[in-house]
């Protein structure tokens, strides 16, 4: 007997450009290595700890942590005249069923599994 075939299901208009923003914020190679820089520390770092564990300079690296967190992929914590960075876990949580949903399989609403801290 055969498994059953999957529902597909189009993507509605806001859960589209939603996905788009994600893919988009991680369209850089910059940005992709940043945010794998603050996984793989699992701490939140400074911008100065940043740019030396990185291979850019002090304003792309903020120009990138600051387009990531726009999207909740990094979160930002000021800390006296300091900023510290660190991944927001919960983005593991939807980022990867977006790739599902963009590919007609089902995935949870973004909305229901919001990229935020608790």
């Amino acid at each position: 007997m055969k498994d059953p075939v999957p529902q597909l299901r189009l993507l509605d208009a806001d859960t589209a450009a939603t996905y788009a923003s994600w893919f988009k914020a991680l369209a850089d190679p910059t940005r992709v290595r940043l945010v794998n820089l603050l996984a793989v520390e699992l701490r939140p770092m400074s911008v100065g700890e940043i740019v030396e564990r990185s291979e850019v300079g002090q304003s792309t690296v903020s120009h990138h942590l600051k387009q990531l967190a726009e999207v909740r992929f990094v979160l930002a914590e000021k800390r006296g005249t300091a900023v510290y960075y660190q991944v927001n876990e919960h983005c593991l949580a939807c980022f990867p069923s977006a790739a599902d949903a963009v590919m007609g399989h089902p995935a949870p609403d973004p909305a229901a599994v919001p990229c935020e801290e608790p």
